[in-house]
C-alpha cells in the first residue's frame, strides 16, 4: 500500500497546482484568523515544523507535548504528511466512551487496521491523554476542521466534538474514528509513534518490539 494520497486524486489540475491547494487548505486549517472558521480552531496553535533535513529524509520527528495545552491540538510535518497532536481534556476522553457516541460510529472498536496494535484502543493511541493522527480525510483528502467543544449545531446537529471535513461533510471524533453515514470509509490513521520519554513524543519510530508497517493502512 503506498502511503497517503495529499490531494483529491480526481483533480485534473496539474501536480504543483494540486500540491498548492492541498498547502492552501493545511494552511486555512492551522491558521486561527481564517474567516469562517476562526471560532471552530481557536485551540489550534501554530504548526511546528522539524528541520528540513529531516522533512527531506522522512525520518521520525520529535514533538515535545509541554508545548500542547489540554484542549489544543498541534499540526507537525512527517512524511509530507500534516499530523494532529491533541492534548484530550478529562471530559473529551469521557464523551469518547460515551454510548451516545458510539452508537453513532462506523467502526468504533477500531477493527479496520487503521493504526498500530498499540493504538487499537477506546482512545486509539499509546496514552489515552494524546490523539495522535495523519490529518487527511479518508475520502478524498481534504484536511478536516479541529472542532473540540461540543455545540447543538456547529458544525453540525448535536456535536460533541472532533473533526469535521469541509469538502464533503464527513466527521470524526477526537479519537479520530469515523461517523457512519458520511463520505469517509475509515478511521484517521494513527502514524507509528512512541514515547521518548513523559513529555516528548517521536512521530515515525514504533516502540521497542513494537511493529507496524504505515504503508499496511486502508485508505482512498
Amino acid at each position: 500500500m503506498t502511503d497517503i494520497p495529499s490531494k483529491v486524486p480526481t483533480d485534473p489540475i496539474s501536480p504543483d497546482h494540486r500540491r498548492t491547494r492541498r498547502d492552501f487548505l493545511y494552511v486555512a486549517t492551522a491558521a486561527v484568523g481564517t474567516v469562517g472558521v476562526a471560532a471552530a480552531i481557536v485551540p489550534v496553535i501554530a504548526q511546528l515544523e522539524p528541520d528540513k533535513a529531516t522533512l527531506a529524509a522522512g525520518g521520525p520527528v520529535e514533538l515535545d507535548l509541554t508545548q500542547v495545552q489540554a484542549g489544543q491540538q498541534v499540526i507537525v510535518h512527517w512524511r509530507d504528511h500534516p499530523i494532529f497532536v491533541i492534548n484530550r481534556t478529562a471530559a473529551a476522553l469521557k464523551t469518547l466512551q460515551s454510548p451516545k457516541l458510539i452508537e453513532r460510529l462506523a467502526d468504533p472498536q477500531s477493527d479496520e487496521m487503521q493504526q498500530p496494535t498499540y493504538a487499537q484502543n477506546w482512545h486509539r493511541s499509546a496514552n489515552p491523554n494524546y490523539g495522535v493522527f495523519v490529518g487527511i480525510c479518508t475520502h478524498l483528502g481534504c484536511i478536516p476542521l479541529y472542532y473540540p467543544d461540543p455545540s447543538a449545531s456547529e458544525p453540525a446537529t448535536d456535536w460533541l466534538g472532533g473533526y469535521f471535513c469541509p469538502c464533503h461533510g464527513s466527521k470524526y471524533d477526537l479519537a479520530g474514528r469515523v461517523f457512519s453515514g458520511v463520505p469517509a470509509p475509515y478511521n484517521l490513521p494513527v502514524p507509528p509513534y512512541r514515547f521518548v520519554n513523559d513529555h516528548m513524543i517521536r512521530i515515525g519510530e514504533n516502540p521497542p518490539n513494537s511493529h507496524f508497517d504505515f504503508a499496511s493502512i486502508r485508505q482512498i
